[in-house]
């Protein structure tokens, strides 16, 4: 990333003003067909981002988030239940909750994420689809679709090279019997009093009234309808959308030619992936919760794995090794922020300040690599005040608790369930068993550290040198000196660095340990 470089979200910001003036209004949505994860939040966060430097550019502007509870299901996804293959067809805000907790489909997946999204700090006005259509929102640009269904037929057929049927009509009634929108047909349409005369695979025949929410535009349409009965100036979707023919394009020319409505700035954003897995994807099960991700790191975090990377190119995100390399990367950014080492308008600062939920903190937060925190987090468990003694040996001050206790967590959530077993460790109560292992050397200078940590300075660096200092002395490598202190302490040959994991236990059980191990 370059200092030099202009932050995406500011870019944005500035042609978006410059194309539409100071009202903004930033629109964001996904269907809540299955759960909603790590990659569907890119999106968010994304229009979050571009929110916030709108207004910092002077503009009056709104974020919205349209949650798509008028979608159908499309098909029965690998999470549900067989007996799901009757509610197929059905909008998502009539079926009902796979788990019995919510009142619908649709809410038992959208109320987890939109719980979620106040703790990174993204507080959008909330639309459900079928709520705006039942309170006749999209009332006058139905009457238009079907005024105008030659012109937006001509539209589709030239700019994706498919047919359209003779009888196709741009409104998809919902069946008063069966509830079905995939399998009803229109055949007469009457604007003047907002009704459709319809058919239904299911025998049913009926009139309906889409002033008051009894059907919905077909996506290709809804979306451009969206954006001028919402105002949408600015919105940032998937590559899928963008290609030539794809959603955007034929949006673009429905929403000018037929709604008389300039389309939204597009921000065109790449996947996340699943390091080793491939495309985050609900309906694949190559995905990882927004709940999980929050569980293992601070929002911050979540946010700036996010917003560091500019929208058109892909993120990887590996929760197991990949973490740690994402927790010191913004932790050097926070480092180099407060100590004033980023001007103004450079790529970092401004990533660092669109990661934070709200405003920057006035202070540093302490500096404590993930690595550290792990250790501790399996040496005290949740004891804080222990926690403080044991990163204070190795040279961590902390004074908030709080701070300390939330961190800690996020260690032991990642132990249990992404760390590989190299990070984690259990100190054998008893001698182990393993230290027949150990050379006539090793336990040399297992007596030698027993004699020099009775009265040294008991700090991680110094021990490290220690260690470092007599192996030497003794003919050993670097690696069998470490392998005496793991084989005495652990009972295997690896472990955490060892200076700040020694200086992390008792200094009475380390030389008691020691001593005994080399008999």
């Amino acid at each position: 990333m370059s200092a030099k470089m202009g932050y995406w979200a500011d870019n944005i910001a500035v042609q978006a003003i410059k194309n539409r003036g100071l009202k903004q209004v930033v629109a964001t949505g996904i269907t809540p067909s299955g759960p909603i994860h790590l990659g569907n939040l890119r999106e968010v966060v994304t229009a979050d981002a571009s929110f916030r430097a709108l207004k910092k550019g002077g503009a009056e502007a709104s974020l919205i988030y349209i949650a798509d509870t008028f979608d159908p299901l499309r098909r029965v996804y690998p999470f549900l239940p067989s007996s799901y293959e009757k509610y197929v067809g059905r909008p998502l805000y009539r079926i009902p909750d796979p788990d019995g907790c919510c009142e619908s489909y649709a809410e038992h997946f959208l109320k987890p994420f939109l719980n979620v999204l106040g703790s990174l700090g993204v507080t959008p006005t909330i639309y459900r689809a079928h709520e705006l259509y039942r309170e006749g929102v999209y009332t006058e640009v139905i009457s238009e679709a079907l005024s105008n269904r030659d012109k937006i037929a001509s539209i589709l057929k030239e700019k994706t090279g498919r047919d359209i049927s003779k009888d196709w009509m741009p409104f998809n009634v919902e069946c008063q019997v069966c509830e079905s929108i995939t399998d009803t047909k229109i055949f007469r349409a009457d604007v003047s009093s907002h009704t459709v005369d319809y058919t239904c695979e299911c025998g049913h025949k009926g009139v309906a009234d889409y002033g008051k929410g009894m059907g919905k535009l077909p996506w290709r349409i809804d979306w451009p309808a969206r954006w001028k009965t919402l105002e949408v100036t600015v919105e940032p979707f998937g590559k899928d959308h963008a290609t030539a023919g794809g959603s955007y394009d034929t949006g673009s020319e429905i929403s000018r030619e037929v709604f008389g409505y300039e389309p939204p700035s597009p921000i065109v954003y790449e996947w996340i992936y699943l390091k080793g897995k491939g495309a985050m994807a609900s309906s694949t099960g190559v995905a990882i919760s927004i709940q999980e991700v929050l569980d293992i790191v601070p929002p911050g975090v979540v946010r700036f794995l996010i917003l560091r990377v500019r929208p058109e190119k892909h993120i990887e995100f590996d929760p197991v090794s990949g973490l740690l390399q994402l927790v010191d990367e913004y932790q050097g950014v926070e480092r180099s922020y407060f100590a004033g080492e980023l001007p103004e308008d450079s790529y970092l600062r401004r990533v660092y300040e669109f990661s934070q939920e709200g405003a920057v903190a006035k202070e540093a937060p302490p500096q404590i690599p993930f690595l550290h925190l792990v250790l501790a987090a399996q040496m005290v468990g949740s004891d804080v005040r222990r926690a403080m003694e044991v990163l204070g040996r190795s040279g961590y001050v902390v004074e908030d608790t709080g701070w300390l206790s939330r961190r800690l967590g996020y260690a032991r959530s990642w132990l249990t369930g992404y760390a590989p077993d190299v990070f984690k460790f259990t100190v054998r109560e008893e001698l182990p068993a393993e230290v027949v292992q150990l050379s006539g050397e090793q336990k040399r200078l297992l007596v030698i550290l027993a004699e020099r940590f009775k009265d040294c300075e008991w700090r991680a660096e110094g021990v490290h040198n220690l260690i470092h200092e007599h192996g030497k002395r003794l003919g050993l490598s670097p690696a069998q000196s470490f392998q005496a202190i793991y084989l005495a302490l652990l009972g295997k040959k690896s472990g955490p660095r060892a200076g700040w994991f020694i200086t992390s236990l008792d200094r009475a059980f380390v030389v008691q340990r020691f001593l005994e191990a080399s008999v």
